[in-house]
């Protein structure tokens, strides 16, 4: 195994310690659980520090999104590819929002110099992860969305790009404001996205 996929096969299998544990976890529960040695953790990575800013580079990247939109079938109704790709992106979101509290939880953010605390520092120079920041990642998965509005290009009130602009701030911003009692199920955040909120009178 090269030193890389070494490093990705500790990354993979910590990540789901982190989000449980925090910066709590122990090096014994992070060997076994990549089924090595301790010491070989250290010769991937120089510390704990290294290792949990390569996990939350990886949580971070937007990859596995972006691969589950390009798998969305485009000839079945809009409004189902948008509520596959919501779920999707609301899948991502959590995931990175369950490592950063966990994190923080733990002290594990709290404690570090404010340039490794900017999960854009800690994506940069990530040996095999995304290589941008935070506004690379989102126009990559704007373009990801511009492709499932393209095939009713014909038929939109505003090109696909800006519909895709659109249907992002509201799937994001919907997820920051809705309270647990309020909250709208995400076909109902794109039925109003496609719909309105008026009815047709």
């Amino acid at each position: 195994m090269s030193a890389e996929d070494r490093r990705a096969m500790i990354v993979h299998a910590v990540l789901p310690l982190l989000m449980e544990h925090g910066a709590n976890v122990t090096s014994s529960q992070i060997a076994r659980a990549a089924g090595i040695g301790e010491g070989t953790i250290f010769r991937a990575f120089k510390d704990k520090d290294e290792l949990f800013d390569a996990c939350t580079a990886e949580a971070l990247r937007p990859d596995h999104v972006l691969d589950a939109i390009a798998e969305i079938p485009v000839d079945q109704p809009l409004e189902n590819r948008l509520v596959e790709a919501a779920e999707a992106l609301g899948a991502h979101l959590e995931r990175m929002g369950a490592l950063m509290s966990a994190l923080h939880a733990s002290s594990q953010i709290k404690h570090r110099d404010i340039k490794r605390r900017d999960p854009e520092q800690r994506l940069k120079g990530q040996s095999g992860t995304w290589k941008g920041g935070r506004r690379e990642s989102m126009a990559a998965i704007r373009g990801a969305m511009v492709e499932l509005f393209t095939p009713e290009k014909d038929r939109l009130r505003l090109p696909p790009e800006q519909l895709a602009a659109l249907f992002l701030t509201l799937l994001f911003g919907g997820r920051r404001l809705a309270t647990d009692v309020d909250a709208p199920t995400t076909r109902q955040v794109v039925d109003f996205f496609l719909h309105g909120a008026v009815e047709a009178g």
